[in-house]
């Protein structure tokens, strides 16, 4: 066996795992899951296309940002870190900016892109990075920050930096719909035992494209944001990965596998939110 590749293990030989993640971002995950001896049964039901006005305002932005115009960016997904980073020439286009990326995969295309990160929230949600943000400086006449993101998205974080003082623009990067599920896929995920789901898209999507009874009993999410998703569609057996990463996803899946799955039926699940 080759040196450099992890040693499989056994921890989940003989369980169906499902992957929603789009189809290029999966075999991260996948290969992760396969290490610990899952099927993984790959269904992506989210695919990332152009936004709407075909990059128009974020290249309008992206001239700003090289003016001067903003104090910090700010990115809260990898698809949001990718778009920006193909815009960008290079670190000057920042116009000396600051950088926040939500999460350590948002983090890493930036700086494989060649931009310095400043900040990565402690959590890797929205209201981690209101926590760790100070307000603006009272003598800057043009505090403004930019929030490069999906279409559709929450508004907690520009919500709460207007709330402290700062000039917001949100500037649509990317869309996220319902990629076509083949028919095949639909008995998979009806006899796995486990989905998981690393963004709250994802889970939407599932729901629009296979049904809530094609549910797993056991599902596992990235983080609270995505798991308080699957709950308000009626989910049960909703587990929250400690860690808000695809590693957590693992560990979190590897957990339940011993536990979980085999409870009685009717009793609570731990780790349940």
């Amino acid at each position: 066996m080759d040196a450099d590749r992890p040693v499989p293990t056994a921890q989940l030989l003989g369980r169906t795992v499902v992957v929603t993640r789009a189809a290029d971002q999966a075999p991260d995950l996948v290969a992760r899951l396969e290490r610990h001896g899952a099927h993984v049964v790959v269904v992506p039901v989210i695919e990332t296309i152009e936004p709407s006005d075909g990059g128009r305002a974020l290249r309008d932005a992206i001239a700003r940002l090289g003016a001067g115009d903003y104090r910090w960016v700010m990115v809260s997904s990898a698809n949001g870190a990718e778009r920006l980073s193909a815009m960008l020439r290079g670190p000057d286009d920042l116009g000396g900016a600051r950088v926040c990326a939500v999460g350590p995969a948002t983090a890493e295309v930036l700086t494989a892109a060649g931009l310095q990160v400043d900040l990565v929230p402690p959590h890797f949600v929205a209201e981690s990075v209101l926590e760790v943000m100070a307000p603006p400086d009272r003598h800057d006449p043009a505090p403004r920050v930019l929030i490069p993101r999906a279409a559709v998205a929450r508004d907690v974080l520009p919500d709460g930096l207007a709330a402290m003082g700062w000039q917001v623009d949100v500037v649509e990067a990317y869309r996220t719909v319902t990629a076509t599920v083949h028919p095949d896929a639909i008995d998979a995920v009806q006899g796995a035992d486990v989905v998981t789901f690393t963004s709250s898209s994802t889970v939407d999507r599932f729901v629009e494209a296979l049904g809530m009874g094609s549910v797993p009993p056991v599902v596992v999410c990235i983080g609270p944001v995505t798991a308080a998703t699957a709950l308000a569609h009626g989910m049960a057996g909703v587990v929250v990965a400690d860690d808000h990463t695809l590693d957590g996803v693992v560990e979190a899946v590897v957990g339940v596998v011993g536990s979980q799955l085999s409870a009685p039926a009717g009793e609570p699940l731990a780790g349940d939110p």
